[in-house]
């Protein structure tokens, strides 16, 4: 999957997901930064993911996610929308 650009869309969304930290490093984690926003972001933050991310690189950032950002419904859900009808378990700590 390439970079994201943090486009002014992105950056809001980064913004509003990861309010802890500056965009720039979020943007840095393509996948943490996109757990973040299908968690949480609102329709708008999905579509700034989503105007950069197709279907396969969102299928590779879902599979890459961090644990414990996602939760069970959101993680349902989008992987449902990836054509994943039987959810895969959610990504667990190593330990």
């Amino acid at each position: 999957m390439p970079p994201l650009v943090l486009t002014p869309e992105l950056r809001r969304a980064a913004q509003r997901c990861i309010w802890f930290e500056p965009p720039e490093t979020a943007v840095a984690d393509p996948a943490r930064l996109a757990a973040y926003v299908l968690t949480y972001g609102s329709h708008e933050d999905v579509k700034a993911l989503r105007a950069q991310v197709k279907e396969e690189a969102l299928r590779q950032l879902i599979d890459a996610a961090p644990p414990g950002i996602f939760d069970a419904r959101s993680w349902a859900y989008w992987n449902l929308m990836i054509g994943r009808y039987e959810t895969p378990p959610m990504p667990q700590r190593a330990l």
